[in-house]
């Protein structure tokens, strides 16, 4: 990146957009970040019952860095949205629901991942990177990286 280029990235706007246009912006951010959460414990339920058959909250917890407490009331949310069930002693379930948000989930990293691959991002940093950037992009920016990709 050029010295001109950094310094016009980090200029206030010359304009500020509509508030309207503004607020359907947050708001949009706002919305992803509150599902972010709740899209990478379905996704890691289904990898854990794809890998090992079984997902517990204390392995769900360890593998997402969180607390078994933390775990378990997030699994609470995905049962009240329709997305899981558990039975006594016998782990984590995904509903229909859960099973088909978690398919998204992972095409979309899977997208994020190859893009930022594609434009010389290493494949770690491009994991990683994915997992934030997975929850934030739109249906429409998706096809577009999809295009590209298929085009490169």
């Amino acid at each position: 990146m050029t010295e001109t280029t950094k310094a016009q990235d980090m200029a206030p706007p010359a304009t500020m957009p509509e508030e309207p246009t503004q607020a359907l912006r947050f708001g949009k951010a706002r919305h992803d970040r509150s599902t972010a959460l709740q899209e990478d414990y379905v996704e890691l339920i289904d990898d854990l019952l794809a890998t090992g058959g079984e997902a517990r909250a204390t392995d769900v917890a360890r593998r997402l860095g969180v607390t078994h407490p933390t775990a378990l009331k997030a699994i609470a949310r995905l049962k009240r949205e329709g997305l899981a069930v558990s039975q006594p002693y016998r782990g984590i379930f995904l509903t229909e629901a859960g099973q088909a948000l978690a398919r998204s989930v992972r095409a979309r990293h899977r997208l994020v991942v190859r893009l930022l691959v594609a434009v010389g991002v290493p494949q770690d940093i491009a994991e990683q990177d994915a997992e934030g950037m997975e929850h934030h992009v739109s249906d429409a920016t998706l096809t577009v990286f999809a295009r590209f990709l298929d085009r490169s």
